[in-house]
């Protein structure tokens, strides 16, 4: 299935000399990598605090485009200067759950919001990278099936904190479009268990 995902060798590049004097000023994937959930986490508690005051929803996809950078740097880092590690492995895939869900769970909070709605996304996100991740146990790759990958997730989201921020999306439309999010999740879900069971025969 389509997913922006497929766009990452193209932005990659354009990291790459930015990538490489990081390595020499002596960054470390896993540093960027608990720094990008960090300031997720903290992000995210901002907005559940303030809720109220919806145009610092404006900051998610602010936050979304630069995490996404971020996500892309620290795995060039681990990559192409040997920086791979055991613990960054565990670190890279539960930092960008805990990330996740730090940074959707506010939307619950939304005025007519459906809270369960929200939580239903986060837990089926959650499920779906779960099952990526499971892909080598069954004896496949690591799988990043669409539609609804983790870059899926953050440009949708980026779009609803913008509707968000300028008033332009009310109750009616998050929770319409928060039930598009989770269809196309439970369905990555589905797609990422059969591709993984197609790769491993």
């Amino acid at each position: 299935m389509p997913s922006i995902y497929q766009l990452k060798p193209r932005f990659q590049a354009l990291l790459r000399p930015g990538v490489k004097r990081l390595y020499d000023r002596g960054v470390t994937a896993n540093q960027v990598t608990v720094a990008a959930a960090l300031v997720s986490v903290l992000l995210g508690l901002l907005l559940a605090g303030f809720s109220h005051i919806t145009w610092l929803f404006i900051l998610i996809p602010l936050w979304m485009l630069l995490r996404m950078a971020l996500n892309a740097v620290d795995g060039m880092l681990a990559r192409e200067f040997g920086q791979q590690s055991r613990l960054g492995a565990y670190l890279n895939e539960l930092c960008d759950v805990i990330a996740d869900a730090a940074l959707y769970l506010p939307f619950a909070l939304l005025a007519g919001v459906w809270p369960s709605l929200v939580v239903l996304v986060v837990l089926s996100a959650t499920f779906s990278e779960y099952a990526g991740v499971m892909g080598p146990l069954a004896g496949a790759s690591r799988r990043y099936d669409g539609p609804m990958g983790k870059s899926d997730r953050a440009f949708a989201f980026g779009v609803l904190g913008t509707g968000v921020a300028f008033g332009l999306l009310n109750a009616t439309w998050l929770n319409g479009l928060l039930l598009v999010i989770f269809a196309l999740s439970l369905y990555t879900l589905y797609n990422r268990v059969r591709q993984g069971l197609v790769e491993a025969r």
